[in-house]
């Protein structure tokens, strides 16, 4: 594995995140888990009237990639859509594989040196797989509340 992935900028961004902890009666939850190294990242979500993240709070028992990711997300998902979480995590997706382009999300390009390792491209998803996730569900149960 190439230690150039391993950079002061992720490791500072790993302990970074604003939201570390998890919501008290999010009206969605996901959580997902990296088979390969047991990275584990919870999102919970609070939407608003418009459908948009209103709350957002997260627990991360992941590596250091793992953390890195929830935090750049966790920086940037207030005030996001479940279509505009869906978005980036598919094209997050697509450029890991090499089959899209760098996704538009602020600082995501911190990611490049790891393209190559494949490996590590499940560590890298799973904040951004939960938030879409937890944001549908969010977004559902408003509109059955409603």
């Amino acid at each position: 594995m190439s230690l150039d992935l391993y950079t002061p900028e992720i490791s500072a961004l790993a302990i970074g995140n604003p939201y570390p902890e998890r919501l008290d009666g999010a009206a969605g939850t996901a959580e997902k888990r990296s088979p390969i190294c047991g990275s584990r990242v919870t999102v919970d979500v609070n939407v608003d009237d418009a459908g948009r993240v209103a709350a957002l709070g997260t627990q991360v028992r992941a590596c250091l990639l793992g953390q890195a990711a929830s935090t750049l997300l966790a920086r940037h998902a207030v005030g996001r859509t479940p279509e505009e979480l869906a978005l980036v995590r598919d094209a997050l997706t697509a450029w890991l594989a090499g089959t899209g382009e760098v996704p538009d999300w602020p600082g995501i390009e911190i990611f490049a040196p790891g393209l190559k390792l494949t490996a590590r491209h499940p560590s890298i998803r799973l904040a951004f797989e939960a938030a879409a996730e937890a944001a549908e569900q969010a977004r559902a149960a408003r509109r059955v509340v409603a």
